[in-house]
C-alpha cells in the first residue's frame, strides 16, 4: 500500500512539473477621475480685481463698436447737382426746366447724369490761370463716362487759348463746348440734363420720305445753298437734271443765289462722280 502511494505522489509530481498553466486575466486599469475644476463667478457690479489684465478679454458689443461710415442722402434723379463753388455763377439763372441741388460730395462743377458731368471754365480765367483746369482733371481721375469741359469765351482774343484746351480736351478725353455768353452755357448743361435718357438716334437728323424732301436735302449738302435757295432752284427748274444741266450764268439769276453760290452750285454739280 505504501508502495501505491509512494508511485502516486511521484507521478502526480511528474506530471504538475510539465503542465502548463494557463495565464489569469487581470481587471482593466481604471483611469482616474479628477473632480472638475470649479469656476468662481463674478457678479457684474463687482469689479475684477486686476482690471488691466482683464479688458484685453472683454467683448464689446455692436452698439459700442463705432462705426466711419457717413450717411448721404441720396440725390433726386431730375436735379442737375451742382458743386457749391458755382454758386455766384450767372449760368445758373438760365437753367429754368431742371431743379437745382447743391451738393459738396461731387468732384466736377455740374453732374448731368449717372455717368455725365460738366467742367465749367471761364477763358478769361484760364488765362490768368493757365494750370487750373489741368489741377481739376487730375482730382477728377477716370471718374464719369462722358466729361465735357463748358469753355465761355469772354475774351477778344481766344484763338490761342482754345487752340491749348482742344489738345487738352483730346488727350484727356473730354468733350469741349462753347458758349459765347452766360445764357448759352446755362442752356447747354441744362439740354445735357433733358437729353440725359434719350437714345443718340433721337437728336439724329431725320430726312423725309418724300421725293421732294429728299431733292432739297440732297441740295443742301452743297456748303452755301440752304433750304430756301434749293426750294427757289426746284421751282424755277422742274427737276434736279435741269438744275445740273443749267449754266452758271443760268443759276445766277435764280431769287436769292446769287454769283456766288450759283458759282460753288455749278462747280459742284459739273465735277465727275466717281474720282479718276
Amino acid at each position: 500500500m505504501r508502495n501505491v502511494q509512494t508511485f502516486i505522489v511521484n507521478n502526480f509530481g511528474d506530471a504538475l512539473a510539465t503542465m502548463e498553466i494557463p495565464e489569469i486575466p487581470t481587471a482593466p486599469k481604471i483611469a482616474r477621475k479628477e473632480p472638475p475644476k470649479t469656476v468662481q463667478k463674478i457678479p457684474a457690479n463687482k469689479p475684477l480685481p486686476n482690471k488691466a489684465a482683464t479688458d484685453m478679454f472683454q467683448i464689446k458689443k455692436p452698439e459700442e463698436i463705432p462705426t466711419t461710415t457717413a450717411k448721404t442722402t441720396p440725390s433726386n434723379p431730375h436735379c442737375i447737382l451742382v458743386h457749391p463753388k458755382q454758386r455766384g455763377n450767372p449760368i445758373l439763372k438760365s437753367i429754368l426746366n431742371c431743379p437745382l441741388e447743391f451738393r459738396d460730395d461731387i468732384l466736377p462743377d455740374y453732374v448731368v447724369g449717372r455717368t455725365t458731368c460738366v467742367l465749367y471754365l471761364s477763358l478769361k480765367y484760364h488765362q490768368l490761370n493757365p494750370d487750373y483746369i489741368c489741377q481739376r482733371l487730375k482730382e477728377l481721375g477716370k471718374l464719369y463716362e462722358l466729361r465735357v469741359l463748358l469753355v465761355q469765351v469772354d475774351t477778344p482774343e481766344p484763338h490761342g487759348a482754345l487752340k491749348t484746351l482742344t489738345r487738352i480736351s483730346l488727350l484727356a478725353d473730354l468733350t469741349l463746348m462753347l458758349a459765347w455768353n452766360a445764357e448759352e452755357a446755362g442752356k447747354i448743361i441744362e439740354t445735357y440734363k433733358l437729353f440725359e435718357k434719350r437714345p443718340p438716334d433721337w437728336i439724329m437728323e431725320r430726312v423725309d420720305s418724300n421725293p421732294h424732301q429728299k431733292l432739297v436735302s440732297a441740295l443742301t449738302n452743297i456748303k452755301p445753298v440752304n433750304k430756301t435757295d434749293a426750294t427757289t432752284l426746284l421751282q424755277n427748274f422742274g427737276s434736279l437734271e435741269k438744275i445740273i444741266n443749267a449754266s452758271e450764268h443760268s443759276l445766277s439769276q435764280v431769287t436769292g443765289l446769287g454769283p456766288r453760290k450759283a458759282k460753288k452750285l455749278y462747280k459742284t454739280l459739273q465735277e465727275p462722280f466717281l474720282a479718276k
